[in-house]
C-alpha cells in the first residue's frame, strides 16, 4: 500500500466507523464526567415542600425547573424530587407550577436524570410501556408493511417512538437491544417478550456501553450467544455480524436510500468510499445492475464481512481495504474516475467540541469524493451527525464543490427511513442525512 501513502501535511485518514445510534450531546447538555452512585446531579434537591394548594402529589415525583416539551431533562432543569424516587422509577413529573407535566423515567445519577415518555395531565403507570410497544409496532407491521420487503428494520427508535433510552433492530430472527437507560434496562424482561411474539423473533444480542453502564449505574454481564444472522432487503442478502459489527450490527436506516441509489445506477461504473459491510456497494450490483462496482473502507474487518455478503449474492465487486482519501489520491494520479460516487463515512462531529474539525473533515472529503468523478456524474454523500442539520451539511458539500471550481446541481435530499420517525418535541434525532447532486 506504498502508493497510497499521504503526503506530507494532507489529511491523513478517516477514523474507524462510529455507531449512528449512538447518543450526542445538544447545546443544552453539559459535558459530565461518571459521578459515584452516592451523589446525584447539582441542582437536583429531594424535596422541595409541599404542592400549591396542599394537593399531595402521588410518589414518586419529580418536579422541573423550568417550562420544556423535550423528552429529555438535564440536572439543571430539575428542581426536585421526592425522597422515594429511586433510580429507575416511573415518576409523576410536575411543572414549576405544580401542574401535571407527565410520566417518565427517574435516575437522579445519570447525565440525563429524567427521560419523560409520556406528556398530559392524566396519570399513566407500567401499562404505558403497552401502550407505546403496540404504536411502534403498528407503524412498522401495518402502515408501513416492512416485512414484505425485508425483515431488517428498527423496531423501537428510542426518543422517536416515545421510548427515550431503548434502540431495538430486527435482524431476521434476532433483535439487536441497545440500552442507554436504566429504567429502560430494568423493564427489558418486560419488553421483550412482547417483542417477540409479535414479530415472530427468537433470539436477541443486548449491548450497553460501558460509559453508560457506569453513570446509569447498570450492572449488566454480556451473555450473547448469536453471533451472527442473515438477512434480506429487497431481494438483497447479507450476514449481520454482531461479534465484529457496530452496536446494532448493520445500517438499516439506509435501507431506502441504498434501493433509490438502485434505480439510478444501472450499467454505470460506481465507487462506494466507506462503504463498511457492503451496502450500497451490493445494492447498486445486485438490484441495480451496475456494471462495474468498487467498495473502498479503512476498517479490515468490514471489508471481510463485505466480502462474505458479495459471496452471498454472488457478485463480483472489487474491495479495497485501504483509507479513501489516500486511494483516491492514487486514483487522480491514475486519472481514473467514476460516474457515480457513494460518501458514507463514520460519524466525524461526536461533540461541540469537536465541531471545526468534524465540518472540515466533511468538506474535505466531500472534496476527495468530487475529484473522482466524472463531470455530470452523480454524488451521494451521507452525514450521520446529528450536530450538522440539512441546510448546515449542504452547505459544507458547496463549499467543497466551490473550491474545486466545481458547480452543483442537487436532485434530492433525504435522511432515514421511516422506521426511525422523529417526534416534533426532538427533532435533533434527525441526524441521517443525505444529498443527491450531479457535479459539473
Amino acid at each position: 500500500m506504498d502508493e497510497f501513502a499521504p503526503r506530507p501535511g494532507e489529511f491523513q485518514s478517516l477514523p474507524r466507523r462510529a455507531p449512528r445510534s449512538e447518543p450526542f450531546r445538544t447545546r443544552a447538555e453539559p459535558r459530565v464526567q461518571p459521578r459515584p452512585e452516592s451523589r446525584e446531579p447539582q441542582g437536583v434537591r429531594r424535596h422541595v415542600g409541599p404542592a400549591p394548594g396542599g394537593a399531595a402529589w402521588p410518589s414518586p415525583w419529580v418536579q422541573l425547573k423550568y417550562f420544556a416539551s423535550q423528552p429529555m431533562f438535564y440536572p439543571a432543569m430539575i428542581a426536585g424530587a421526592s425522597p422515594d424516587a429511586k433510580p429507575g422509577d416511573l415518576v409523576a413529573v410536575f411543572d414549576k407550577e405544580g401542574r401535571r407535566f407527565g410520566t417518565g423515567l427517574w435516575n437522579p445519577r445519570a447525565r440525563v436524570p429524567l427521560r419523560v415518555l409520556h406528556h398530559g395531565e392524566e396519570a399513566a403507570g407500567e401499562e404505558l410501556f403497552d401502550r407505546l410497544i403496540e404504536r411502534a409496532l403498528d407503524l412498522r407491521l401495518r402502515l408501513l408493511a416492512l416485512g414484505e420487503n425485508t425483515d431488517a428494520h428498527r423496531v423501537i427508535s428510542s426518543d422517536g417512538d416515545g421510548m427515550s433510552g431503548l434502540v431495538v433492530d430486527r435482524y431476521g430472527d434476532t433483535l439487536s437491544v441497545e440500552v442507554h437507560s436504566l429504567g429502560m434496562f430494568q423493564r427489558l424482561g418486560r419488553l421483550l417478550p412482547v417483542i417477540h411474539e409479535r414479530l415472530g423473533t427468537k433470539r436477541q444480542v443486548i449491548s450497553v456501553d460501558d460509559f453508560i453502564a457506569r453513570v446509569e449505574g447498570i450492572r449488566f454481564a454480556p451473555a450473547n450467544d448469536v453471533r451472527t444472522v442473515r438477512i434480506r432487503e429487497h431481494g438483497v442478502r447479507y450476514e449481520v455480524d454482531f461479534a465484529s459489527g457496530h452496536k446494532t450490527g448493520f445500517f438499516c436506516d439506509q435501507r431506502e436510500n441504498r434501493r433509490k441509489l438502485a434505480a439510478l445506477v444501472k450499467d454505470q461504473r460506481v465507487l462506494d468510499c466507506c462503504c463498511y459491510t457492503g451496502g450500497f456497494a451490493l445494492a447498486a450490483k445486485v438490484l441495480g445492475g451496475a456494471a462495474d462496482v468498487t467498495g473502498v473502507d479503512l476498517d479490515e474487518k468490514a471489508i471481510e464481512q463485505a466480502k462474505r455478503n458479495a459471496n452471498l449474492n454472488q457478485a463480483r465487486i472489487d474491495w479495497v481495504h485501504c483509507d479513501a482519501f489516500s486511494f483516491a489520491r492514487q486514483m487522480q494520479r491514475n486519472n481514473t474516475r467514476w460516474p457515480v460516487v457513494i460518501l458514507d463515512p463514520p460519524k466525524f462531529l461526536q461533540s461541540r467540541e469537536e465541531e471545526l474539525e468534524g465540518r472540515r473533515k466533511y468538506e474535505d472529503l466531500n472534496g476527495m469524493g468530487m475529484n473522482v468523478l466524472e463531470p455530470g456524474g452523480l454524488l451521494v454523500t451521507c452525514s450521520c451527525s446529528g450536530l450538522i442539520d440539512m441546510e448546515g451539511f449542504e452547505e459544507l458539500v458547496t463549499r467543497a464543490a466551490y473550491r474545486l471550481g466545481r458547480r452543483l446541481q442537487f436532485l434530492d435530499r433525504t435522511g432515514a427511513g421511516a422506521d426511525h420517525p422523529v417526534m416534533a418535541n426532538c427533532l435533533e434525532s434527525r441526524y441521517l442525512k443525505v444529498i443527491w447532486a450531479r457535479v459539473w
